[in-house]
């Protein structure tokens, strides 16, 4: 994979998709409360960060309608039909366990003192399917740092927003509500790994996850858990809510792995969303692509156990 310091979403963009995009989120992200006001402005303003792919970046109707987030449903475009009824203003993260400054910070909280950038990841989804974001973001490390992480400490436990008034998809037990997802500590402090408030510049669209949402790009898409409401450091490994529903086919670590199959599929080759029925596949990379920047984590273990 190529990575470009100077990349923004312009560069690589059609300026009409960028324009078509805000038919999508409407004036519910741009204009849904002075809450949100701020964050926007600076959104705007992110700059480009040498972590971006040259990969031209999906189109948001393909981002934001062709996702996974059961919450409002388990087709690709439910998210995108029902999410829209989701409050986004006022948000706020409940930050605990083993840190120095536990709290309930709202969004402007979270976001205070990090430098945002524009991160162009590639995603890659457990069920084979692929395609290229934009992201507006900022590393979580920053955020660990400045809440105080203590020395015994060695996951983050991430819970996502469970409001069933709001969130259809939550009214059946498709999967144990909430979701749940985590990482260790070393991943989340490499500095690929971001809290996305944005998506193209603006702010980030309920389907995709709104009003925060995790990134880690070197694994499955699943990983990458939306709307946060509680961030947890725990001395224990925490729950995942794939790994809970079947561990043989969803690990922990969900690292991409083009070796390692699911036992459903291959996981050596991917569909870019956007290019067709008949489009040829696009051979998988092992960690997606980011393997010179988070390999070294996992030396000495064995990944077709470790999975």
């Amino acid at each position: 994979m190529r990575f470009r310091p100077d990349l923004g979403w312009s560069d690589v963009t059609p300026r009409a998709d960028f324009l078509n995009r805000r038919q999508l989120i409407g004036g519910a992200a741009a204009l849904g409360g002075l809450g949100l006001a701020a964050p926007l402005r600076a959104e705007i303003q992110a700059a480009p960060s040498r972590y971006s792919t040259d990969e031209t970046p999906n189109a948001l109707e393909e981002i934001s309608g062709y996702c996974n987030f059961y919450e409002f449903g388990t087709g690709k475009g439910d998210p995108e039909k029902n999410a829209g009824q989701m409050t986004t203003d006022p948000w706020s993260v409940e930050i605990g366990g083993l840190v120095e400054r536990p709290g309930r910070y709202d969004l402007a909280d979270v976001m205070k003192g990090q430098p945002l950038e524009e991160r162009i990841y590639r995603l890659r989804c457990v069920e084979a399917w692929s395609m290229v974001v934009p992201w507006i973001g900022f590393q979580l490390s920053g955020l660990l740092d400045r809440i105080g992480v203590q020395p015994s400490a060695k996951y983050v436990a991430f819970e996502t927003l469970y409001r069933p008034e709001e969130m259809p998809g939550t009214r059946r037990p498709v999967i144990p509500w909430p979701y749940v997802e985590g990482l260790r500590l070393d991943e989340a402090m490499n500095p690929l790994t971001i809290l996305a408030t944005g998506l193209y510049g603006e702010a980030l669209p309920n389907p995709n996850g709104a009003p925060i949402r995790l990134v880690v790009p070197w694994k499955y898409g699943f990983k990458s858990i939306k709307s946060i409401v509680r961030i947890t450091l725990t001395e224990e490994q925490p729950p995942a809510t794939w790994n809970i529903v079947n561990p043989r086919e969803y690990g922990f670590y969900s690292n991409v792995n083009p070796e390692v199959d699911h036992p459903r599929w291959s996981q050596a080759s991917e569909r870019r969303v956007g290019g067709g029925f008949f489009a040829a596949k696009i051979p998988t990379q092992k960690f997606n692509g980011y393997g010179e920047y988070v390999a070294g984590l996992y030396d000495g273990m064995d990944l077709t156990k470790s999975f």
